[in-house]
């Protein structure tokens, strides 16, 4: 008995062991090779896990809501966001969460002898915080991102100023600029990086014109961003050919398309042109006009012989019950028109036309009566945004791109700054090379001399920065950020429907912070200034001034 319960120990024993072994084979087999795990993370893994959510979200918002907001675009459903500035609670969980995955970028390459990869994460927090700054004011930053190191009081951090987080922006991007000055990109894989393709050169540029962007964003609080932006200037380590901007392709792939692809009539035709920059496109006949946007789909035309409107649809002149499809109308050979008499009624009747900016019923703007004008979808008498940004097709070519910093954006910051009297070179010049390396990017380079004569350097800020406006096209998050600095360009809104008639300034803070971290963000708000425009709301309004705009007089 003793001998068989002796042996039958020694099988358990046996089994227990194959278990343990068979449990730790199960482990590494369940392990997912492409997770990155925090004590392992190869850099080359975490780099697209940075660069590609960093850039995507950057497009989205200067492609969607900010483009509502500088009027490059109005929307006709679901426009809360885009039309009115309906920001009053928005959360940044998407850019901490980028923030993250980039402190683990930092913190592995560094003790792991990669300077390339650490510089880049030192640009890419600069990049991701500045934009924290640029929308909601204070936030969450030297205590930020540690709510897994044991301080536990972090789980709820509290918020650093506008000013300091500025200040941290400046001061990592300078230590990234010096890391790529040393030439030293042992270990990149160009594959990962997805902006550059590992060219050290050109990231140091990037950090250099991200940080004449942020030394010019505080020049009217800080005495030393005229030396900062000089010195930067004359070393010559700055993006100022558009062969060097700081973008990423769009592939067409299933995780990796354009953000406003559509499948379905009642999403796509809801992005059509807004009046302002319409009106701006065709005074200059600029020749970018037609590679954004479409032509109207039915376009008026005057007869005097007719009372009021005509609700018959004319296709090539002859009287018809067919309308242009919602989805092939750009590609259509016929043309459609309806007639109306300018004397009894006033109707848009150019080839391009926007929306007034502001409107709440965008879709029946310019007496749009055709079919599908119920619930925000196709306004026949407005333009659209041209089809390549909402299909993806191939035809775009390397058009479909997120832009991060731009050669043209450098240019015209640095005519605005030579206008100011600052040693950066001359204004005109850095005029004239922003209008050429803002019409590269959309095949219009050959027309520069046709458009240039239309638009020719007149010596004032307003004129700089407008076109600086325009070039901002699909990137519209830096016409705010400068319309907010300058009051340019001129914006004003349908007043009688829009809330107030002059764009928001900021993002109001979100429904997680207002919750959970209240105490730190109450005392956030309590820091904003309040506007005629603040409303019942109150500080947290996107009508109220955070630090940098206090004590401007901007932008009105």
């Amino acid at each position: 008995m003793n001998k068989m319960k002796f042996l039958r120990n020694i099988l358990l024993t046996v089994l227990a062991f194959g278990i343990m072994s068979s449990c730790e084979d199960l482990t590494e087999l369940n392990r997912n090779p492409n997770a990155i795990d925090a004590e392992d993370g190869n850099v080359n893994l975490l780099l697209p896990s940075v660069l590609g959510p960093a850039a995507r979200n950057y497009l989205s918002l200067g492609f969607e809501n900010m483009a509502g907001a500088m009027q490059f675009i109005q929307r006709t459903g679901w426009s809360g966001g885009t039309n009115s500035f309906a920001w009053d609670s928005e959360n940044w969980t998407g850019y901490y969460d980028i923030l993250r995955t980039n402190e683990l970028l930092i913190k592995n390459a560094s003790e792991q002898g990669f300077p390339f990869h650490q510089g880049i994460g030192l640009t890419m927090r600069a990049f991701l915080f500045g934009q924290i700054a640029d929308y909601w004011g204070d936030a969450p930053y030297s205590k930020a991102l540690k709510a897994f190191t044991g301080e536990m009081e972090n789980m709820y951090p509290p918020y650093d100023s506008q000013e300091d987080i500025y200040k941290g922006v400046i001061a990592d991007l300078k230590e990234a600029a010096a890391i790529f000055a040393n030439g030293n990109s042992t270990g990149m894989s160009a594959n990962s990086d997805l902006y550059y393709r590992g060219d050290i050169a050109k990231w140091e540029k990037f950090a250099n014109s991200l940080l004449i962007r942020y030394y010019v964003r505080i020049s009217e609080k800080s005495g030393d961003s005229k030396a900062g932006v000089e010195a930067i200037v004359a070393s010559g380590k700055i993006i100022t050919s558009a062969a060097d901007d700081a973008t990423m392709d769009y592939t067409g792939g299933p995780s990796d398309q354009w953000p406003l692809i559509y499948t379905d009539e009642t999403s796509s035709t809801r992005n059509l042109a807004c009046e302002t920059i319409i009106d701006q496109l065709n005074e200059t006949n600029d020749p970018r006009r037609g590679v954004w946007f479409a032509p109207v789909s039915v376009r008026w035309v005057p007869d005097n012989s007719i009372s009021g409107a005509s609700d018959k649809m004319l296709v090539d002149g002859v009287e018809s019950d067919i309308y242009p499809d919602w989805i092939d109308y750009q590609d259509k050979s016929n043309i459609f028109t309806r007639l109306y008499n300018p004397n009894d009624v006033n109707y848009k009747d150019d080839e391009y036309v926007g929306i007034p900016p502001g409107l709440s019923a965008a879709v029946i703007y310019n007496y749009n009566g055709c079919p599908n004008g119920a619930q925000g979808r196709f306004n026949h008498h407005v333009s659209m945004l041209n089809r390549m940004f909402m299909d993806g097709r191939p035809r775009a070519g390397d058009m479909l791109q997120a832009r991060l910093v731009s050669a043209a954006e450098m240019h015209f910051t640095l005519a605005e700054m030579a206008l100011k009297g600052w040693s950066v070179g001359d204004a005109e010049s850095h005029y004239r090379a922003g209008i050429q390396n803002s019409l590269q990017p959309w095949g219009v380079a050959d027309q520069f001399d046709a458009f240039y004569a239309n638009v020719a350097f007149d010596g004032t800020a307003e004129q700089v920065l407008t076109q600086k406006w325009v070039a901002s096209f699909g990137n519209a998050t830096e016409a705010w950020n400068d319309y907010k600095r300058t009051g340019y360009p001129l914006l004003t809104l349908a007043t009688d429907e829009a809330r107030a008639p002059v764009p928001a300034l900021r993002f109001g803070y979100g429904g997680d912070e207002l919750n959970n971290n209240t105490a730190n963000v109450t005392a956030a708000i309590e820091r904003l200034e309040i506007t005629q425009y603040s409303g019942s709301i109150g500080k947290n309004s996107v009508y109220s001034r955070p630090w940098i705009l206090q004590g401007t007089g901007k932008p009105w």
